[in-house]
């Protein structure tokens, strides 16, 4: 059956130097077998399906895979499959507002400027074990006494996220990706040298859902930020780049406005057309 297609880049105004995206509209009558052999065969880090909502409150459901399985929520996929739906005609049940359904449930998504900015979900923030700390430490290359500090992030995926003070530190490391498949996915975050034209400095090593490291990431980036900003250490509104080892340029919006955190970027469009599925 042919459905229509998008493939997008999130996180970037200028095509090919943010995260790529496949999205699969109306997609009544795939199966997850179907879906996930999709994403593996797209190979990208998420491939997304739209399908109509269960909930009443949504305007659309998305189902999120990656090459090693689903997610219950990705930040670039919700931007994506939000601006995908919205060019395929989509009209939201609330002006101003799109909200999505997915695995954690609805996700408010707006309108910011020329970008679209989604509501992030809960966080819980957790101690890290001291001796998985030093395992993925090691797999880094990275001396842990240069390590900041260390907190388990979820907001749907589970990350280990590990503050360092060097933003060239972050983009120099070469990490052992076979041995963090074992690990956890790892997100690491730096502040800029001063006159950069980001605050932070982000990378994210998602080797346990089948990509090494993956370009832009907008759940990992909502959970550094409310890590960050409830730690003092970060201001209210700032942008983190993302994708400087990959040779991509990615730009993540973050605004805190009173209990919302936001977090958006922009998107490019790459492919239309029709998928046969």
């Amino acid at each position: 059956m042919k459905r229509r297609f998008h493939q997008l880049d999130v996180f970037t105004a200028v095509p090919l130097r943010g995260n790529p995206l496949a999205v699969v509209h109306d997609a009544r009558g795939l199966d997850e077998a179907r879906m996930a052999d999709f994403a593996r065969w797209t190979n990208l880090s998420e491939t997304t399906f739209l399908l109509p909502p269960t909930d009443a409150g949504a305007d659309y459901r998305v189902r999120i895979f990656t090459p090693g399985g689903e997610l219950p929520f990705a930040g670039h996929p919700t931007l994506g499959s939000c601006h995908a739906w919205l060019a395929a005609g989509g009209v939201p049940r609330q002006n101003g507002i799109v909200v999505q359904e997915c695995g954690v449930g609805l996700v408010r998504i707006r309108r910011d400027g020329s970008r679209l900015a989604f509501a992030a979900p809960p966080c819980r923030i957790e101690p890290v074990d001291a001796g998985l700390l030093g395992a993925v430490c090691r797999a880094l290359g990275l001396p842990v006494e240069q390590v900041q500090a260390s907190s388990w992030l979820d907001n749907g995926p589970r990350w280990l996220g590990i503050r360092l003070d060097d933003a060239d530190l972050v983009r120099s490391l070469k990490p052992d990706h076979a041995a963090l498949r074992t690990l956890a996915k790892v997100g690491l975050v730096a502040p800029q040298a001063t006159g950069a034209d980001t605050q932070f400095e982000v990378r994210a090593f998602a080797a346990p859902v089948g990509v090494d490291e993956d370009p832009v990431t907008g759940s990992l980036n909502a959970g550094l930020a409310q890590w960050l900003i409830g730690s003092g250490l970060a201001p209210m509104h700032y942008v983190a780049a993302q994708g400087c080892a990959l040779g991509r340029a990615g730009r993540v919006h973050v605004q805190q406005q009173g209990a919302d955190l936001w977090i958006g970027g922009d998107v490019a469009a790459c492919i239309e057309g029709e998928v046969d599925l």
